[in-house]
């Protein structure tokens, strides 16, 4: 694609999102979101606004994951766009069987809080990969994360996330580390329609699985907080697969360049 391009730079809990405004076809989508990261080297991944009208907001991710920081970006969208300061907006994104309600608010900072009911997992399972590793992985439609309680090099776990990507036949997967003495929460992402991997500021998606999971595993409502490298992100979670995502979103800038 050629021609002019604009985008607004979306700060959820320092998962910063870029989302396009311009009209671009879905074929051509995973090189324009090549370039436009390329621009962007904050930037963590890149999802392109299909419509915006009365009825709500609409996203596609470039690989047509689910992500539910990009969501919260998304009703934030819609709210500048009709210089609203809050109220629930139909968010309708790639790996989402049905809109979103995401529910934000805006403070005198200009900082949104954003809650969104996440999709319910379509499944959680204990899987033995081919290290002979049983593992927790939590399903939802675009996208599935791993949780693991040990650590891993930099350099094994972008190795792994690959291999068990391709192994589980997942769009795209994510390894998320959790530290529970430290509250503490450290994604990897990868998204093979894109050849995206990245050790993420901030993966909603992924606390929501970590929530789910405990939530099955107690049999009761949980709610975690978890500090990720961006911030701080919480999720409510029943064993019935409800889930509630809590997090901020800030504005960063628009941007209108030439590709």
């Amino acid at each position: 694609m050629t021609g002019e391009l604009r985008y607004l730079l979306m700060d959820p809990s320092g998962n910063r999102t870029i989302l396009v405004e311009s009209p671009v076809p879905e074929a051509e989508q995973p090189a324009v979101a090549e370039r436009l990261l390329a621009l962007e080297p904050s930037a963590e991944q890149v999802g392109f606004l299909t419509r915006c009208d009365a009825s709500g907001v609409a996203l596609r991710m470039a690989g047509g994951e689910f992500c539910g920081n990009a969501a919260m970006s998304a009703a934030v969208y819609y709210a500048l766009q009709n210089s609203l300061t809050g109220g629930t907006v139909s968010v309708d994104i790639s790996g989402a069987p049905s809109p979103l309600a995401v529910t934000i608010d805006r403070d005198r900072t200009g900082l949104w809080r954003g809650r969104v009911a996440m999709p319910r997992p379509v499944s959680i399972q204990s899987i033995t990969f081919p290290n002979g590793q049983t593992l927790p992985v939590v399903f939802f439609l675009g996208i599935a994360h791993v949780i693991l309680r040990s650590s891993m090099s930099r350099s094994e776990a972008e190795k792994t996330v690959v291999a068990w990507c391709d192994f589980l036949k997942a769009e795209a997967l994510g390894l998320m580390f959790v530290d529970p003495l430290e509250e503490r929460l450290t994604p990897l992402v990868y998204v093979p329609a894109v050849n995206s991997l990245y050790w993420e500021n901030a993966c909603g998606s992924g606390i929501s699985a970590v929530g789910a999971w405990l939530a099955a595993e107690k049999g009761t409502l949980v709610h975690i907080a978890l500090r990720q490298p961006g911030g701080i992100l919480e999720v409510d979670a029943d064993p019935s697969g409800s889930l509630l995502l809590q997090g901020t979103v800030r504005l960063r800038y628009a941007k209108t360049v030439h590709l």
